[in-house]
């Protein structure tokens, strides 16, 4: 928890709360169903809470925006980034129900009003005919190819426009900035086969230049932004 807090002074009662539960509340159900590989579990403050943060720190999502965790497995990144930003609407979702059912027993315990779940693959919700729910981002953890996260995502996608604060990424020199509706994924490695692959032009922030940890070389966020 420490960790947490030495990038995110900011943090309220209720949220240091909530943060803080998370070790005991995944190590007790690691024991009967493993979302998180045993290697991982006793850093899981740094390598699943703050890497999940790391599109915190660098995006600013205002009340009411609406964000779909595709493959959200164990919970992230929406568990942590549904803690951090309290009035922003996270829907969480994954094949495996009893991954879910992990993630559901999470937020109930530490009372999280602002997350959903559902149980499907995101191949089916793309292909609805008309998908009844639509978002204004769409985040992901080391899920699937970036090429194939934006062909999921561009049918569930509203078109949407947000002023937001400046960030490195999207304006390093001026107050505010307008940030479109995108997708925002957590990858690591060499990502210059899959950004070419995928036909994109992401942008892309080295979470190590965020959170210096050794963990984070070579860990980025990358962000495709819905023209």
């Amino acid at each position: 928890m420490e960790i947490i807090a030495k990038y995110f002074s900011e943090l309220t009662k209720e949220q240091r709360r909530q943060f803080a539960q998370l070790k005991t509340l995944y190590e007790n159900w690691n024991t009967k169903i493993n979302v998180i590989s045993r290697k991982d579990i006793d850093s899981l403050y740094e390598r699943h809470v703050l890497h999940s943060l790391s599109i915190a720190a660098v995006f600013e999502f205002p009340g009411g925006t609406q964000i779909l965790d595709i493959g959200t497995g164990g919970g992230f990144p929406g568990i942590p980034l549904a803690i951090y930003f309290p009035d922003v609407k996270f829907h969480l979702v994954d094949s495996i129900a009893k991954k879910l059912k992990v993630v559901e027993a999470i937020a109930n315990a530490i009372d999280l009003k602002n997350v959903t779940l559902e149980n499907t693959r995101v191949e089916e919700l793309m292909n609805r005919d008309k998908p009844t729910r639509k978002f204004d981002f769409i985040v992901s953890r080391a899920v699937a190819p970036l090429k194939d996260l934006w062909k999921w995502s561009l049918p569930l996608l509203k078109k949407s426009k947000f002023r937001v604060q400046s960030s490195e990424v999207l304006a390093p020199n001026s107050q505010f900035s307008t940030l479109n509706s995108g997708l925002i994924c957590l990858k690591g490695g060499d990502l210059s086969k899959e950004i070419r692959e995928s036909g994109t032009q992401p942008q892309i922030m080295e979470i190590f230049k965020i959170f210096s940890e050794d963990y984070f070389h070579q860990k980025y966020i990358v962000y495709l932004s819905l023209k």
